[in-house]
C-alpha cells in the first residue's frame, strides 16, 4: 500500500521549528516509519539536498497535493510542475496516533496534458476555467492558504491559480483600475519563477570594472556645456555660505609678515595662521627689556607675567583638566622646577608658586648662596607661602620619574655657572630622571646646553634657537607696541586671543 503513494506530490507540515516542506514522494518505509521527498521546497524555497527524509513522529500534519495519474511517472518531475498550472487534485491525510497519514479521500487525477499559456501572455487575453480545473482550483486553494508559507511559494500559488484555466470560457473583466494595476505590478514583483534565482554571488568588482567613469563625466561636462548648465569645477553663483567664526564682511587682504626687526633675522617661525615672527639677537632683546622697564613695565612685572604664561603651559602639558579636576585628587602631578641664582631662576620661582597655587606638587631645587639678588629673595618669601618644596642638594630630589622638569638653569651671562659641581650634579640628575623638560627663556644657540628640552619658552620676541631647544613658543609679557617701535622694532601682536602660542620653524 505505500507504494501507491510513490510520485505523489504532498506538503508536510513539521511544526514551527521545522517548518512546511513541499515535494514528490521518492520512498516510504513502514519498518523505520519515514517519508522521503525528492526535490524538496522548504517554507517556498527550493532546498539545496535532492532529497529530505522524515520520520513519523516530526511529522505534524500532511496534505496530498496531487496525486499521479496511470500514466504519469512516479519519479519524474518536481514541484514545478504544480508551481507552472499542472492540473490535479488533492487529498488530505490526517495524522493518526501511530504518526502515520490515513487516507480519507482519493479521487482520480486527469492525466491529459494541457497548455498552459505564458505568464505575459495572459495579462493580454481573458480566459476561463472549465469545471474540473474549478474544482481543482477551489481545493488547491484551501489547502495551500491553511499551510504557513513564505510570501514568495504563497504569490506564485496564486499565479498558478490564475493562469489555470479554460481558454472558451470568458470571465468578466474586473471593474475598476486600480485593482488590475495592483494585480499586474503584484505578477512583475513576485510573479518570477524560483528556478530563476541565481546561485552564484554577483561579481561587483566585475560590473565595476566595465563602468567607464572618465567617459560618463565627459558626457554630462558636453551635455551641460551644450544645455547651458554650470559644468563641475565652475564657481556657484548662489553667495557664499559663512561660518559662525567667519567674517561676513569683506576685509583686506592678510599681511603675514607683520613684524619687521632693524636687522636681517638669524632665523624665521611662523605662527598656526601663518603669520611670520622673526627672531631677534641677544642685545636687541635686552634693549627691549630695558627700554620697556624705563617705561614703567618693571623687572617685578615681568616676572609675574612670565611666572603666569609659563605656569599656564605647564598645566597644558600635565594634562590640562582632564588631569586637575577634583576627581583625580589621587593623581597630584610633581614638577621639578630647577633654578639658578639669577634672573632667570626668579622667574621659574615665579612659576612654581603659581602651579603650587594650581595644587601641583611643586619640588624647587635651588643653590645656597650667601647673597642672593632681590628678586629671587623675594619671589623665594612668596613660595614659601605655598605647599612647594624647596631643597638646595641633589640628593633631595625624587629619585623616580617626575611628570614634568622645568629648567631655569642657564643664564645669558654668567657662563661660568656651568663649571660649577651643583650644575654638573644637577644636570645628571635630569638626564637620568626622563621626564619631559620644559625651558623658560633658553640662551641662545651658539651656547651649549646641558639639558636637552622637549619645549622652550620666549620672552615677548624668540630668539634664534637650536635644534636642542625642542618646539618653541611664544608668550606675552605686556611689553606695549610703541616700546617696540622705539628700538626701531615694526611690531604687530601675533598673539590674538592667546597669551601663549606655538611657533614652527619655517
Amino acid at each position: 500500500m505505500a507504494t501507491d503513494w510513490l510520485g505523489s506530490i504532498v506538503s508536510i507540515n513539521c511544526g514551527e521549528s521545522l517548518g512546511v516542506y513541499q515535494g514528490r514522494v521518492s520512498a516510504v518505509d513502514q519498518v523505520s516509519q519515514t517519508i522521503s521527498l525528492t526535490r524538496p521546497f522548504h517554507n517556498g524555497v527550493k532546498c539545496l539536498v535532492p532529497e529530505v527524509t522524515f520520520r513519523a513522529g516530526d511529522i505534524t500534519e500532511l496534505k496530498i497535493l496531487e496525486i499521479p495519474g496511470p500514466g504519469d511517472s512516479r519519479h519524474c518531475g518536481d514541484l514545478q510542475q504544480m508551481e507552472t498550472g499542472t492540473p490535479g487534485v488533492g487529498c488530505q491525510v490526517g495524522p493518526s496516533q501511530n504518526g502515520t497519514g490515513k487516507v480519507l479521500k482519493k479521487p482520480l487525477s486527469s492525466s491529459a496534458p494541457q497548455s498552459i499559456p505564458r505568464r505575459t501572455d495572459m495579462k493580454n487575453q481573458d480566459v476561463i476555467i472549465s469545471p474540473q480545473q474549478q474544482c481543482s482550483k477551489s481545493y488547491m486553494d484551501r489547502h495551500m492558504e491553511s499551510l504557513p508559507q513564505s510570501k514568495g511559494f504563497r504569490r506564485r500559488h496564486n499565479s498558478w491559480s490564475s493562469s489555470s484555466r479554460h481558454p472558451n470560457q470568458v470571465t468578466p473583466k474586473k471593474s475598476g483600475l486600480k485593482n488590475g494595476q495592483m494585480k499586474s505590478k503584484d505578477d512583475e514583483c513576485f510573479g518570477d519563477d524560483i528556478e530563476e534565482i541565481p546561485d552564484t554571488d554577483f561579481d561587483f568588482e566585475g560590473n565595476l570594472a566595465l563602468f567607464d567613469k572618465a567617459a560618463v563625466f565627459e558626457e554630462i561636462e558636453t551635455y551641460e556645456r551644450r544645455s547651458g548648465t554650470r559644468s563641475r569645477g565652475t564657481p556657484s553663483e548662489k553667495p557664499a555660505r559663512y561660518r559662525h567664526d567667519e567674517n561676513i564682511l569683506e576685509s583686506e587682504p592678510i599681511v603675514y609678515r607683520r613684524i619687521v626687526v632693524p636687522q636681517n633675522a638669524n632665523k624665521e617661525f611662523c605662527t598656526d595662521s601663518g603669520l611670520v615672527v622673526p627672531s631677534v639677537s641677544y642685545e636687541l632683546h635686552k634693549k627691549l627689556l630695558s627700554v620697556a622697564e624705563k617705561h614703567g613695565l618693571t623687572l617685578e612685572r615681568r616676572l609675574e607675567m612670565t611666572g603666569v604664561c609659563a605656569s599656564q603651559m605647564a598645566l597644558s602639558l600635565l594634562g590640562g583638566p582632564n588631569r586637575l579636576n577634583p576627581k583625580n585628587v589621587h593623581q597630584r602631578p610633581t614638577v621639578a622646577l630647577l633654578c639658578g641664582p639669577h634672573v632667570k631662576g626668579a622667574q621659574g620661582i615665579s612659576c612654581g608658586r603659581h602651579l603650587s597655587n594650581h595644587d601641583v606638587h611643586v619640588i624647587l631645587f635651588l643653590p645656597n648662596f650667601v647673597k642672593m639678588l632681590e628678586s629671587i629673595t623675594n619671589e623665594l618669601n612668596l613660595f614659601s607661602k605655598t605647599q612647594g618644596q624647596q631643597v638646595s642638594s641633589v640628593k633631595d630630589l625624587p629619585d623616580t620619574p617626575v611628570d614634568l622638569v622645568i629648567n631655569c638653569l642657564d643664564c645669558h651671562e654668567n657662563a661660568f655657572l656651568r663649571d660649577q659641581p651643583w650644575y654638573k650634579a644637577v644636570v645628571d640628575w635630569a638626564n637620568q630622571n626622563r621626564a619631559p623638560v620644559l625651558s623658560i627663556d633658553p640662551p641662545i644657540s651658539e651656547m651649549e646646553l646641558g639639558i636637552d628640552a622637549k619645549w622652550s619658552l620666549a620672552l615677548g620676541l624668540p630668539l634664534p634657537l637650536g635644534e636642542r631647544a625642542g618646539r618653541v613658543y611664544l608668550c606675552d609679557i605686556g611689553i606695549p607696541q610703541k616700546v617696540f617701535q622705539e628700538v626701531g622694532i615694526n611690531y604687530h601682536s601675533p598673539f590674538g586671543s592667546k597669551f601663549v602660542i606655538p611657533l614652527h620653524s619655517t
